[in-house]
């Protein structure tokens, strides 16, 4: 039972810690372009291999 008045104080502040984070991430657009990187990562446009022929 004397865990439990350590353990619950911990996990709100702990939830309050990850709640500003995610608060901080999707204010600075961390969020804002999900699908960018993926087509990024597709349609590489990088030729050097296909131009020494």
């Amino acid at each position: 039972m004397e865990s439990l008045y350590l353990l619950i104080p911990i996990s709100i502040i702990l939830a309050f810690v990850i709640g500003y984070f995610f608060w901080w991430s999707s204010k600075n657009g961390q969020f804002d372009d999900l699908e960018g990187p993926a087509h990024r990562i597709l349609m590489d446009d990088d030729n050097t291999f296909t131009e020494d022929k």
